[in-house]
């Protein structure tokens, strides 16, 4: 989750993110390279004393200043391209969780165990334990389990949500009539928060999301514990 001051992305917990934040470190550097090119034809200009009474037109310039934008956009476009086609990319998933967005809340069935379906609330401020985040902790917490491949199904009941992880890069929009998908992979354990991050309604921000990343075992026993 995010900390204070904390001005980059969040540490990423999948590949995808991690393609993500080097898709962002490779555009931030062209956007630099273009800004310090520019800043410093800018600032020559106030200083340049030489005037050419004669010149009216430049057609080489033209052509370089027209070529070489588009051969700096191509790349950019063929990582985001690439990116884009492996968010997509849904393969063979070994769970899949479907989540439907409710207003003020978060519902969750897991498709492959018929019997497991349940809310997931935001633990009010009054309630919350000492080492709990205020506005970030949930009551029923997503339990998933980590080095595999998972499946989300979104929907919503009544508006357009949209369930986002940052550290997992994931943004999912939950459309009411529709059913959106995505995959990832948690590479590591841990708690990895979230928010409905849609204009919703006016207590939009207060939909948390909780996935508490396990290993394969101690998931299945989780399982077996809710299934009885």
């Amino acid at each position: 989750m995010s900390t204070w001051a904390n001005l980059g992305l969040q540490d990423s917990a999948s590949p995808l993110m991690e393609q993500l934040i080097f898709f962002h470190d490779h555009a931030l550097l062209i956007l630099v390279m273009i800004t310090v090119l520019v800043g410093y034809l800018m600032f020559m200009l106030f200083f340049n004393s030489y005037i050419n009474r004669f010149l009216l037109h430049g057609q080489l310039i033209e052509m370089i200043w027209t070529i070489l934008p588009a051969i700096i956009l191509l790349f950019i476009a063929f990582p985001s391209l690439r990116l884009l086609y492996l968010l997509d990319e849904i393969n063979e998933p070994s769970v899949t969780l479907k989540s439907i967005g409710h207003q003020w809340y978060w519902s969750y069935e897991y498709s492959d165990f018929n019997d497991i379906e349940f809310d997931s609330y935001m633990i009010p401020t009054n309630e919350l334990e000492n080492d709990g985040f205020r506005l970030l902790d949930v009551d029923n917490r997503i339990v998933l389990p980590m080095n595999s491949q998972i499946r989300i199904l979104v929907t919503a009941a009544d508006v357009i949500h949209s369930w986002t992880i940052p550290a997992l890069g994931v943004k999912v929009d939950g459309t009411p009539g529709r059913l959106n998908q995505t995959n990832f992979f948690m590479n590591r354990p841990g708690l990895f928060y979230g928010q409905c991050s849609e204009i919703c309604g006016a207590n939009h921000s207060f939909m948390p999301i909780v996935i508490e990343s396990v290993p394969v075992n101690y998931f299945i026993k989780w399982i077996s514990k809710n299934m009885n």
